[in-house]
Parts: C-alpha cells; sequence; structure tokens
C-alpha cells in the first residue's frame, strides 16, 4: 500500500501528546488539502473521528493517519515532522510536489493543481 503522507516518530509522539491532551485517543490525524492561502492551497491537520469510503488509512508510529483520495496526488512524499527551537516548536510539511510556496509557511501550488488563492491578510 502506498503510504501518501510520512509521520516522522517527533510528530507522531507530538500527535499523541496532543490527542491525549485534548481527550482525542483513538481518533484519526487527518492530513488535508483546502483551497485558499495566498499561494491558491493550504495544508489541514486535525482529528477525525471517524474513517470514510473515500480515505486512504496508513498507521505510522502508531497514529492513523488518514488522506482522501482526492488529496492523495498532490500529498504524494509528503513529510510531516516536529521540531522544537528556542522560539517554541511546530509541526513543519515538506511536499515534492510543491513548485511554489508563500512566506506563512502553510501556503503552497502544485504544477497539476493550482487551488484559488486569496490576499495574504
Amino acid at each position: 500500500m502506498t503510504q501518501y503522507v510520512e509521520l516522522t516518530e517527533a510528530a507522531a509522539f507530538q500527535v499523541k501528546k496532543m490527542m491525549e491532551h485534548n481527550g482525542e485517543e483513538g481518533s484519526f490525524l487527518r492530513v488535508s488539502v483546502n483551497g485558499g492561502g495566498c499561494s491558491g492551497l493550504t495544508y489541514g491537520l486535525g482529528f477525525s473521528e471517524e474513517q470514510t469510503a473515500e480515505d486512504i488509512l496508513s498507521t505510522q508510529h502508531g497514529i492513523h493517519v488518514l488522506v482522501t483520495k482526492e488529496d492523495a496526488p498532490i500529498l504524494t512524499g509528503t513529510k510531516v515532522d516536529y521540531k522544537e527551537s528556542l522560539m517554541g516548536g511546530g509541526f513543519t510539511i515538506d511536499n515534492p510536489n510543491a513548485i511554489a510556496s508563500c512566506g506563512c509557511g502553510t501556503s503552497f501550488r502544485t504544477a497539476k493543481k493550482a487551488g484559488s488563492p486569496q490576499s495574504c491578510d
């Protein structure tokens, strides 16, 4: 089975902590692509209690990761990591399919999907 999104061990550890803190143990981590942002597309990370027929499931480091069949081609090869620095910590997303991105770090576009760009406010 193809793994569309790679979740690093550091990201999985942080997701587990967040699930426990929010009472979301047993939920899925949903990685999605939404229209918008200055470059046309934005990433979404969130918890989902249910898997649908449109979802592709992978399990990594004990985390069940969902990606929709529609988003899978855009996310193929994407790596989700979690990094700590003196300024705090946060998730990073490295998508090899992104050909342009915005300074905000969450907006992008691919050669096959431009999305719907919006102004950066």
